[in-house]
């Protein structure tokens, strides 16, 4: 928890007074979250957008004062976590299931910062089970079509049932072990009928910014 905490806490110091911010999703974003909220109570004047009801919730619980993305014309800075981080600086994310919202965020902003504990660190993707966000209607057909690419998909459930996104779609996990190639797999993977997003962001990030248990930071760019 140290590490998360010390990696969002120092992002949030990239927020600067009349900047519309993304707040992203996930337990490493929480404290970035935390942090902004902190900032705002002793006079910090943002606008944010969140990108999940969870965000939203724990940012109103916190009168951060929220933007619909249809109010701005563009995001100054996104702060956001991930499940991976290859060596150029690309992502798997969506294991919290907020992939979508969390790239229309991170394509609509000026810069994104990633928020990782050092564990997240790897010299390739894909031992992560990638998220592919799907609609429910031909899910099953989907799902058989992602099998082609030989990486075990799998519908995620929760609680013992389907997991459904803040979108009501499906996602669709994906096992590929090793990802070597991560913008053509984006690629073709976003041509499939039925598929609405991938937990592939290839050339978004900015800056990582790495915390361990020892409160030491590592920040790449």
């Amino acid at each position: 928890m140290k590490a998360k905490r010390i990696a969002g806490e120092k992002a949030a110091e990239y927020v600067k007074d009349g900047m519309v911010v993304g707040l992203g999703t996930g337990s490493t974003a929480y404290w970035a979250v935390k942090k902004v909220g902190e900032m705002v109570k002793e006079g910090l004047n943002i606008r944010a957008v969140p990108t999940s009801e969870e965000t939203k919730e724990l940012a109103e619980e916190l009168n951060i004062p929220l933007v619909s993305l249809a109010d701005v014309n563009y995001i100054d800075l996104t702060i956001d976590g991930a499940d991976e981080v290859d060596s150029n600086l690309n992502l798997i994310k969506g294991g919290g299931g907020a992939l979508v919202r969390e790239k229309i965020v991170a394509f609509h902003s000026k810069k994104l910062i990633i928020i990782v504990d050092e564990s997240k660190i790897v010299d390739k993707l894909g031992a992560f089970p990638l998220p592919v966000e799907v609609v429910h209607f031909g899910a099953d057909k989907t799902l058989i079509t992602l099998e082609k690419f030989d990486c075990q998909p799998k519908l995620r459930k929760e609680n013992g049932e389907l997991f459904n996104t803040d979108n009501h779609n499906y996602i669709i996990d994906c096992n590929f072990e090793v990802i070597e190639n991560p913008k053509e797999l984006n690629n073709e993977l976003n041509e499939l009928p039925g598929v609405v997003e991938t937990g592939l962001f290839v050339e978004m990030a900015d800056r990582v910014i790495v915390g361990n248990n020892e409160g030491e930071l590592n920040i790449i760019e």
